[in-house]
């Protein structure tokens, strides 16, 4: 797995969008299992699950059904879609919600169901930004044990965080992005920055 990590505005959420194939890097190119990236491709779309920003989920869906939709979009019947939502909502430790509306979820609970979306669906490639967000400690820990049982399965696992506990609980590599600030430091001193008067 790799995490990347640096001050809020470092660029983390930008690369995360571009190995998604929602925007394009501003050079070079981006491949995965030597293909280009490219969100309109079935074979990459099923290759690659990413959770970027909330979930745009249905009013007039529960939890149970959102997970069903999902699971079904990617070729399973609706029995085996309903199953995959209930595994999935157990595993989260969730299953209490299955009959609720997304807007009747506290923030921690819909980021759990917005994290159930991206697990109930194929997927090689794992790309999160911040998963860990409104989480409490011991849903945390969840978090860290599923994307380790992810990871072993063999899946790529990249996410974005500001938790330490999650990038050491996954023993994941540590990518840091230089903000703004940082580069700016740096280039002073390297002798890059203006001279003072």
């Amino acid at each position: 797995g790799l995490c990347l990590t640096g001050a809020t505005g470092s660029g983390k959420t930008t690369l995360l969008r571009a190995l998604a194939g929602l925007v394009r890097p501003s050079e070079g190119r981006i491949l995965l299992d030597d293909g280009p990236v490219d969100e309109r491709s079935p074979r990459f779309r099923r290759s690659l699950a990413a959770l970027l920003g909330s979930v745009p989920f249905s009013l007039t869906l529960t939890a149970r059904e959102h997970l069903t939709a999902v699971a079904a979009s990617w070729g399973t019947s609706t029995l085996e879609g309903q199953r995959s939502a209930d595994s999935v909502l157990a595993r989260l430790g969730i299953e209490h919600l299955a009959t609720r509306f997304p807007h009747e979820l506290s923030s921690g609970q819909f980021q759990l169901l917005s994290l159930a979306t991206v697990l109930a669906r194929p997927f090689d490639v794992l790309v999160l930004d911040e998963p860990e967000q409104r989480l409490d400690e011991e849903r945390r820990e969840l978090l860290a044990r599923i994307l380790t049982e992810e990871r072993d399965r063999g899946a790529a696992i990249i996410l974005a965080t500001h938790s330490r506990a999650l990038i050491e609980a996954l023993g994941a590599d540590e990518l840091r992005l230089a903000g703004e600030r940082e580069r700016d430091a740096d280039n002073q001193g390297k002798g890059g920055g203006r001279a003072a008067a």
